[in-house]
C-alpha cells in the first residue's frame, strides 16, 4: 500500500514537472512523462491509461513504449534544450575541470540521444 502511494506521488510529481517543462525551455518534458508513465504502470494502470491516451502527451509516450523511438521534432527540440542548458552550465561554473566534465557529459548525452531511433507518430 505504501509502495503504491509512493509510486502515485512520484508519478504525479513527474507529470507536474513535465507540464512545467512544456512551457519552460530548460526543463525537459519527455523524460518526466516517461518516468510518470513508469510509476503509473506499477501504481495505477488506470492513470497510466489516461496518460497514454492524453491528446498532447500520449503520442510521445506511445511512440516510446511501442517503438523505443522519438519523433524527429522531439529529438530536435530536446537537442536544442540540451545544448542550451549545458552551454549555460559550462559558462557559469568557475572551475576548468567542471567545464571539461560538463562538456564530456554533453558529448556523451548527445551521442546516446542521437542514436535513438526516429519514428514520427501520426498526427491525428
Amino acid at each position: 500500500m505504501v509502495k503504491k502511494a509512493l509510486l502515485l506521488l512520484c508519478g504525479w510529481a513527474c507529470v507536474a514537472l513535465g507540464l512545467i517543462g512544456a512551457f519552460l525551455p530548460l526543463l525537459p518534458t519527455t523524460p518526466f512523462l516517461l518516468l510518470a508513465s513508469a510509476c503509473f504502470m506499477r501504481g495505477s494502470p488506470r492513470i497510466n491509461n489516461w496518460l497514454l491516451n492524453h491528446p498532447r502527451f500520449g503520442p510521445i509516450l506511445q511512440n516510446w513504449h511501442h517503438h523505443r523511438a522519438v519523433s524527429r521534432n522531439v529529438k530536435r527540440r530536446a537537442s536544442i534544450m540540451i545544448v542550451a542548458s549545458f552551454t549555460l552550465s559550462i559558462y557559469l561554473v568557475p572551475l576548468l575541470w567542471h567545464k571539461i566534465m560538463l562538456l564530456t557529459m554533453l558529448v556523451v548525452l548527445l551521442i546516446w540521444f542521437h542514436r535513438l531511433p526516429e519514428r514520427d507518430h501520426p498526427t491525428a
